[in-house]
């Protein structure tokens, strides 16, 4: 596992990463300014309320001390790439999504570490000996920020080659995303049905509690459906790449990882039914 987490699991997540600034504008940016109530419930409802019912959730519920601190690590991660495009599927506000996931995948260069360490404290037992705040940060950020920052550019210096590949990009990315997941189920084949067993409801519980709590808060603080069906993708679709890379990376590749991966699994059939449930209760309606 030693070159595959070293290597291949940072450079498939700064590939990703890669191809999510391919597809993003300064303009996705500077929009967030015309409309900042809306996005700042969605950055809270992300960054805040996520890590804070998951903690909630870990802290009542009788659970491993590596899968509760895999579950935060799930937590702390930013939207996915992929919530962009369920959100355009459920007929969300797709540039309030792109927005999200950018802005939220640059701050968490400064949450995933903080969040890390205080799980690690509390579910671990002691201080972390291998992973600091300073440290988690300067690997997030050259792994998840950086290839963000490249892509953008070529976005904006070189808009022809970036729309040229940014659908092989898109493509790769979806490969490499399946690849991991796959490479952290066979890394923990032999206990997955046990493991499965413990994480899987809880990462359950917290993606469509989450996704309920975020929709319902988006009702009494954002006028627009479309905005209040993105802000709750958003929180219902993470990064799991991202997830299990910090899992591995930092914990070489322990029971950690368990939770992104079964929560990366169970997140798109959850979200595909929260849209239809949406669709239902909304027919027709479209702002």
């Amino acid at each position: 596992m030693g070159v595959i987490a070293e290597v291949f699991l940072p450079l498939a997540l700064a590939f990703i990463m890669f191809s999510l600034g391919l597809g993003l504008t300064f303009d996705d940016f500077t929009s967030i300014a015309k409309r900042p109530k809306v996005f700042i419930v969605g950055v809270f409802s992300q960054l805040i309320l996520l890590p804070s019912v998951a903690f909630f959730l870990v802290s009542v519920w009788s659970l491993n001390p590596e899968i509760a601190l895999g579950v935060m690590i799930i937590a702390a991660a930013p939207g996915g790439v992929t919530s962009n495009i369920l959100t355009a599927f459920a007929r969300g506000d797709v540039a309030l999504s792109i927005s999200l996931t950018a802005v939220t995948s640059l701050i968490c260069v400064i949450t995933i570490p903080l969040i890390v360490v205080f799980a690690h404290a509390q579910f671990m037992g002691g201080e972390v000996s291998d992973v600091s705040v300073t440290g988690t940060a300067v690997s997030v950020f050259l792994i998840v920020t950086v290839p963000v920052i490249i892509g953008l550019c070529a976005r904006r210096y070189s808009e022809g080659f970036a729309l040229r590949i940014e659908g092989w990009a898109s493509r790769i990315s979806t490969a490499l995303f399946v690849i991991v997941l796959i490479g952290a189920i066979v890394q923990q084949r032999e206990n997955i049905v046990p493991y499965f067993a413990e994480a899987g409801l809880v990462t359950i519980v917290l993606n469509v509690l989450m996704m309920t709590l975020a929709f319902s808060l988006a009702c009494v603080t954002v006028p627009s459906l479309p905005q209040r069906i993105t802000i709750s993708i958003e929180c219902g679709l993470q990064n799991g790449t991202l997830a299990i890379a910090v899992s591995t990376l930092l914990f070489s590749g322990t029971m950690t990882s368990v939770p992104a991966a079964t929560y990366s699994l169970i997140m798109f059939a959850t979200a595909l039914v929260f849209v239809a449930i949406l669709r239902r209760q909304y027919p027709g309606e479209r702002h």
